[in-house]
């Protein structure tokens, strides 16, 4: 018998779990963005310093693996530029719960969670809330999967 919460799993899941097959038809690009911009545009760093997504700049823009990256200050850019890995959202900005499930979603910038000193994105706020159910486990998951699932 399937409970309730069980079933709730599964609905929230389900959305992510039907983009997931449409991105994995082709090698999917290393960092997910949309229009060559990562995480539509807002700053990576600013999660670690003010706790928040907030919008970049094309004024603060660099390009990093393939896709701009944009800041809210020249001062994050710089913070940026010296340590990207530090700064950057794991599984190259993919849905951390879709790809503890060993698929590929994309994400929304306000649904984010820093964990051990790291940010992890997700597809909605609905989907956050189950993954950060398990943090450790659907992150050991997750790593499993990464990032040999980019050419999928």
């Amino acid at each position: 018998m399937i409970s309730r919460r069980s079933l709730l799993k599964i609905g929230m899941a389900a959305p992510v779990m039907g983009l997931a097959q449409v991105g994995r038809l082709a090698a999917a690009p290393e960092i997910f963005s949309t229009n060559g911009v990562a995480i539509s545009g807002y700053d990576p760093v600013a999660y670690f310093k003010r706790g928040e997504p907030v919008d970049g700049s094309d004024t603060h823009a660099l390009r990093w693996m393939g896709s701009t990256w944009r800041f809210s200050s020249a001062e994050n850019m710089a913070d940026f530029e010296a340590n990207p890995h530090a700064f950057e959202p794991q599984y190259g900005g993919y849905c951390a719960f879709a790809m503890s499930k060993g698929a590929i979603a994309n994400t929304v910038p306000e649904a984010w969670t820093i964990f051990e000193d790291k940010l992890y994105l997700n597809f909605s706020t609905g989907v956050r809330t189950i993954w950060r159910g398990d943090m450790p486990g659907n992150i050991e998951l997750a790593n499993g999967f990464w990032p040999d699932i980019l050419n999928a």
